[in-house]
C-alpha cells in the first residue's frame, strides 16, 4: 500500500486534478469490508457450536425483503440476493 500512496503523492498536478473529478479513480485502491446483515432470530450459541459444512441456517427476513449492505461498518444501501451460475451474488437496489 505504501507504493500506492507514493504513486499518488507523486503524480502530476494535472493528472491529480483530473483524478479528484472521480473519486473511484483517486480512491480506487483503497482496502474496505463490505458486509450484509441478515437477522437471524433465535440463534444461540449451541447453534454456532454445531455449524459445520452444509449447515443451513433460517433467517428471519422474507424472501422479497432487501438485506442491508454495510461498508466499514457504514450503511451504504440495500441488496437482494440472486445466482448466477454457480456462484451466490447480491444485487444492489438502493443506494442510503
Amino acid at each position: 500500500m505504501d507504493a500506492a500512496v507514493q504513486a499518488v503523492k507523486q503524480a502530476p498536478a494535472r493528472e491529480s486534478a483530473e483524478l479528484s473529478k472521480d473519486p473511484a479513480a483517486r480512491f480506487g485502491w483503497l482496502p474496505c469490508h463490505l458486509s450484509l446483515d441478515l437477522p437471524i432470530t433465535g440463534f444461540t450459541v449451541g447453534d454456532l457450536l454445531r455449524l459445520a459444512k452444509g449447515s443451513i441456517a433460517e433467517t428471519s427476513c422474507p424472501q422479497e425483503e432487501d438485506i442491508p449492505v454495510r461498508v466499514n461498518g457504514l450503511l451504504i444501501g440495500w441488496a437482494e440476493f440472486e445466482v448466477i451460475e454457480d456462484r451466490l451474488a447480491i444485487r444492489i437496489t438502493e443506494l442510503a
